[in-house]
């Protein structure tokens, strides 16, 4: 056995559940509802937790097992919390940290469902929130106030792309023993770790490009052990728990993400560069972080190991001619979902974040010509002509 330590890809895919009697290579799908026990002590002591075994799916499966363990690996956690969906990952975080008559304070700029969390569901329950500019760290310190509980940034944020200093904030928070929670989805843990740079917690939608195919919902919470299990046992109450089944396409998924998301990131800043070139009248912005025209550039170079695989650009008559590029589309989805290995183009405005004002959306960065495209895992020669036919063609 070897002592040198290993890469994380090579980790990551020998991370596994432990082989039963038959020696399996591939850790099989654990269906079952519940576990059964030899004797009533023994379930006294499991479902207590004195000795370690599974109880019931709700709670945990070795399917689950596997899949945080990897992606443990992959973020530097101690521990984490699966869940059915990216938002029911964000949800359990806020709802499972805070109570009434806390503050909750955010980036003003965050998925439309995230901000709908904060703005018109955590209020019932006697939650404030505020917000604070992401890319003007001047302006954060008067947005917390001494019931102050948790932080909630999307960095790179959905869909403008705007960046928040994670470790400039961390240490924000931390002297004021407030969680930062980090929603890491758009980089994933290959391009950004935000716990290296002191985030309490992050989350992620593995919807995205942690499954990669479009296949499975599902989603995740990673950090330390101390906030973990105040979310663990908070989440087991609740249940909002990811099936067995996607947990192990998932935990599958994981082995080739750091190719697939090398494929990503290069495939997007070559379309990136090929729109920065061709900014006119037509084509208004381009926003990629790893573009020297992204106002936050040095900052994406600092916090990030690529740009990542997403790329927003304006085109000139708004939503209207959103709309018509994406009606000319050829090659590429048009699909709400994002991180695909097909490349995915939407309009912001008038879909994922359609629910929000529209001075909340500008506020946001989402303007009414705004287009989304996650840059997928075909030929980039390809991916750039459709786009070129697309906007010929919308005019």
């Amino acid at each position: 056995m070897t002592t040198k330590k290993q890469h994380l890809q090579t980790r990551i895919i020998r991370t596994r559940a432990p082989q039963s009697a038959e020696r399996e290579q591939i850790t099989p799908l654990y269906m079952n509802s519940g576990f059964s026990f030899e004797n009533a002590e023994q379930a006294r002591d499991v479902y207590a937790g004195d000795e370690p075994g599974y109880v019931y799916g709700r709670w945990q499966t070795p399917n689950t097992d596997e899949l945080i363990a990897r992606m443990c690996l992959l973020e530097e956690a101690q521990a984490g919390l699966t869940t059915s969906s990216g938002m029911a990952a964000i949800f359990t975080a806020l709802a499972g940290l805070l109570h009434s008559g806390d503050h909750v304070v955010s980036a003003r700029a965050l998925f439309g469902a995230t901000s709908q969390v904060l703005t018109q569901i955590l209020p019932r329950w006697g939650i404030s929130h505020s917000t604070f500019e992401g890319a003007l760290p001047e302006t954060w310190a008067a947005a917390f106030q001494p019931n102050t509980k948790v932080c909630m940034i999307e960095t790179p944020s959905n869909p403008a792309l705007a960046l928040v200093d994670i470790a400039r904030l961390a240490e924000l928070c931390r002297a004021r023993s407030v969680v930062l929670v980090v929603d890491n989805t758009f980089a994933t843990p290959v391009v950004q770790r935000p716990l290296t740079l002191g985030a309490h917690l992050v989350a992620h939608s593995t919807t995205k490009f942690l499954d990669g195919q479009g296949r499975t919902m599902g989603g995740i919470l990673l950090g330390e052990q101390a906030v973990l299990d105040e979310l663990i046992s908070f989440a087991r109450t609740i249940g909002p728990v990811l099936s067995p089944f996607n947990a192990w396409v998932l935990s599958q998924s994981l082995e080739t993400l750091p190719l697939r998301m090398e494929r990503h990131c290069a495939n997007a800043l070559t379309l990136a560069r090929w729109l920065d070139d061709r900014t006119t009248e037509d084509i208004q912005q381009v926003r990629y972080p790893y573009l020297p025209s992204h106002p936050q550039h040095e900052l994406a170079l600092q916090q990030m190991s690529a740009g990542g695989g997403i790329v927003t650009f304006e085109v000139a008559g708004g939503i209207e001619r959103g709309r018509r590029f994406l009606d000319a589309l050829e090659l590429c989805d048009i699909v709400a979902n994002l991180g695909d290995a097909r490349t995915i183009a939407t309009h912001p405005a008038s879909t994922t974040h359609s629910r929000l004002a529209e001075e909340e959306r500008l506020a946001m960065g989402i303007t009414p010509g705004l287009v989304r495209v996650s840059v997928g895992l075909e030929d980039q020669e390809d991916i750039i002509a459709d786009v070129a036919q697309a906007l010929a063609h919308s005019v």
